[in-house]
């Protein structure tokens, strides 16, 4: 079976969208083909000389990392800094690169909720819901053709809400029109006005889905003009954001927790704040730069939060409400390529699929 480029993207794009990456990044292919066949891919955290030699190595003309190589505007391609030889070095090698970052981040099984199982956190929650995100699709159909038109906006992916898909609103009522003489109404005649039993439909989708439900609206809906509204909300979206509270089965002492946290996250040094003398129960994690969200952490009642890049400002504002553990930002993203072995590997089970051996961890420690 060829498995391509492309394949390997619409694999990972199914289980964190591109749609959900925040405005300033740049995930998705960033170099490569999309219709050529991949021999094997190579997962790693960032893109780097030494990973793209590794790829070369064991054969794999295609890279997927979880920081993006090409972050920015590159106006020269001349070898200069890393970024450019990495550029040169993966044209050379025709080596297709791919960024899955801020949108692995959002997801509900994404980086934070990897990082959450790693120290047995249960009832997993987002830690900051995103908003503005959802819209509510209002639309008016003949009675009988509720059902066509409704499973086909559930298979458009709306209708989901939480763990539950297949949800609407339904109620009936009675639509009035009148066509004129251009039309070619599917029910009642031109000049005439018409009433006509029919169900109102509401149903709750991601933003990004707009266009493809409309679509599967429009081909499925009998009207030549179909009557229907699209609302932005403003509820949070309980399943995609950043970060993860969930809560430990058995409390732990602080001094405790942070080794098991030294131990699951493989730290040869740990940055905290001053422990506070209690249990640890209830514990807010994110990945990668998690500083913005410790008001989240500490409002959400998380006795610890889990995450990296706080600067020395940033401590002081754990006000001995909450312990912050700063495990640096490589390492709480480190698991990101179980998560892309996860989702390609269930997908291409007898394909070659190989975790990079090289540590791209630009930070060291004495």
């Amino acid at each position: 079976m060829k498995i391509t480029v492309n394949d390997i993207c619409l694999a990972l794009e199914e289980f964190a969208p591109l749609a959900l990456q925040e405005n300033y990044d740049n995930s998705g292919l960033q170099i490569g083909d999309r219709s050529m066949e991949v021999r094997g891919v190579l997962l790693c955290v960032d893109v780097t000389e030494k990973v793209l030699a590794e790829a070369v190595d064991k054969r794999c003309n295609m890279v997927v990392s979880h920081h993006p190589l090409i972050f920015t505007g590159i106006k020269n391609i001349t070898g200069r800094t890393e970024t450019e030889k990495c550029i040169n070095t993966s044209i050379r090698n025709n080596i297709a690169i791919y960024a899955c970052h801020t949108n692995i981040d959002s997801v509900e099984r994404g980086v934070s909720r990897r990082m959450a199982d790693k120290l047995g956190l249960e009832n997993c929650q987002i830690l900051e819901p995103k908003t503005d995100a959802l819209l509510k699709l209002i639309v008016y159909v003949p009675t009988e053709f509720t059902e066509t038109v409704r499973n086909a906006i559930f298979e458009a992916g709306g209708g989901v809400i939480g763990n539950y898909d297949c949800c609407s609103y339904n109620s009936e009522g009675q639509g009035s029109f009148r066509a004129n003489a251009d039309a070619s109404p599917f029910v009642g005649k031109p000049g005439e006005i018409h009433l006509e039993p029919e169900t109102r439909i509401e149903i709750i989708l991601p933003a990004y889905l707009q266009t493809k439900v409309t679509k599967a609206l429009l081909t499925t809906h009998p009207y030549e003009e179909p009557a229907f509204d699209f609302i932005p909300l403003r509820n949070a979206w309980k399943t995609v954001g950043f970060g993860v509270v969930g809560e430990l089965s058995t409390p732990v002492d602080e001094k405790e927790f942070l080794l098991l946290i030294k131990e699951k996250f493989n730290l040869s040094t740990l940055k905290y704040t001053a422990l506070l003398g209690k249990k640890v129960r209830r514990v807010a994690v994110c990945g990668g730069s998690g500083a913005s969200l410790l008001k989240r952490a500490k409002a959400a009642g998380a006795d610890m939060f889990v995450s990296a890049d706080f600067k020395y400002h940033d401590y002081f504002a754990a006000e001995n409400e909450i312990v912050i553990a700063d495990i640096g930002h490589f390492e709480s993203e480190q698991f990101t390529k179980e998560i892309f072995f996860e989702q390609l590997s269930e997908k291409f089970p007898n394909f070659a699929v190989h975790f990079s051996e090289v540590n791209t961890n630009p930070i060291n420690f004495l």
